[in-house]
């Protein structure tokens, strides 16, 4: 008889533990604090945090967070304990939830793991697409605590699944209802990364966003680059949907600092569609499984009115997978291991494609 014991654990974004100023400054330090976020050198990223970002983007950052804010505390946290105690009404192996910046923590729930004698431990960064700033940092961190630990599990990682049958269907799923209406286009909004990330984990240096149609040809590549997978994830729901090319479109939101990020904007997406004919806007977030600061107050309060204040006539969001039962079906699926999906993260022992 084996004396091996498996665990799940779900690792999100995270949040502030309030919207009050002082919590809302320690959340940001903890996240651009993360060198695979900010990724400049050290004393760079040092001067950057301290003096041009802190001193006001908490104070601007808790106002947006009080306008989505629930009597139970953050949208994503709350979402996500749900889906948690969902997944684990399902399982018999003990599942845990943890933040990869806040609480809970990644180091916490490890240490929980391994007081119910857990050995053999499989991780789910809740993030469709691979970035470095989100899925790679979530398994260093992981892999960082349980050495903090000693070792005691023996780790396996879901990777990106941007593409997996069962996630595509939860879009669809959860896209049909909203598509019912006559629509003018359906605008995917993905969560936006610095260019240079996506050079960065470019491991010929020569092919991502340097050779045409890189993100829809099969290159060593495109296992780790955030814009393919968008990429991927759009062309494989819409065809799902079966939507003509006409009827979709893509951006990305959510910049921070000046350097270059993933064109075109979202925010200066909604603004110009209106004058290029598209009166009624549906826009998706795929990249977030879980409603949150980014879809509730940057999309469906301050991009539904730059939309409308720009000459739009109607415009509707999709809420994100949240609790729905497919994506229940299909995280189920990732936690039993049934369907192991994905790219191998740099340096780490991550099951999926490549690995």
């Amino acid at each position: 008889m084996s004396d091996k014991k498996r665990g799940v654990l779900l690792v999100n974004l995270g949040s502030p533990k309030s919207t009050s100023v002082p919590d809302v400054r320690a959340y940001l330090r903890e996240f651009l604090s993360d060198p695979l976020v900010l990724d400049a050198p050290a004393p760079i990223r040092a001067v950057v945090l301290n003096l041009f970002i802190l001193p006001t983007r908490p104070k601007k950052s808790a106002h947006a967070y009080s306008k989505v804010w629930t009597e139970q505390g953050s949208p994503l946290v709350v979402t996500s304990q749900k889906v948690a105690r969902a997944i684990a009404e399902r399982l018999d192996d003990p599942v845990g939830l943890a933040m990869r910046y806040g609480e809970p923590s990644i180091r916490s729930e490890l240490a929980a793991m391994q007081k119910l004698g857990v050995t053999d431990l499989h991780v789910i960064p809740l993030y469709p697409h691979f970035a470095m700033s989100s899925t790679e940092t979530v398994v260093r961190k992981v892999r960082e605590e349980t050495l903090a630990l000693g070792n005691p599990f023996r780790l396996t990682f879901l990777s990106s699944f941007y593409d997996e049958p069962a996630y595509i269907e939860a879009l669809r799923q959860n896209a049909l209802p909203y598509l019912e209406k006559e629509f003018d286009q359906l605008l995917f909004s993905y969560h936006g990364i610095p260019v240079r990330h996506v050079e960065k984990r470019d491991p010929t240096g020569c092919y991502c966003l340097k050779t045409p149609d890189c993100c829809t040809t099969d290159h060593p590549a495109t296992g780790l680059c955030y814009r393919a997978h968008c990429i991927r994830t759009t062309e494989a729901l819409a065809t799902a949907l079966r939507l003509p090319k006409e009827k979709y479109a893509v951006s990305f939101q959510s910049r921070l600092g000046r350097d270059p990020w993933l064109p075109p904007a979202t925010d200066k997406t909604l603004e110009e569609l209106p004058g290029q004919g598209v009166k009624k806007l549906v826009i998706i977030c795929p990249s977030f499984v879980s409603d949150c600061l980014e879809t509730l107050e940057e999309i469906a309060i301050e991009g539904k009115k730059s939309f409308l204040e720009a000459g739009g006539e109607s415009f509707e969001m999709i809420p994100c997978l949240n609790e729905h039962p497919a994506w229940l079906d299909a995280l189920e699926g990732y936690a039993r291991g049934s369907a192991v999906p994905g790219s191998a993260v740099p340096g780490s022992s991550v099951k999926g494609r490549g690995a």
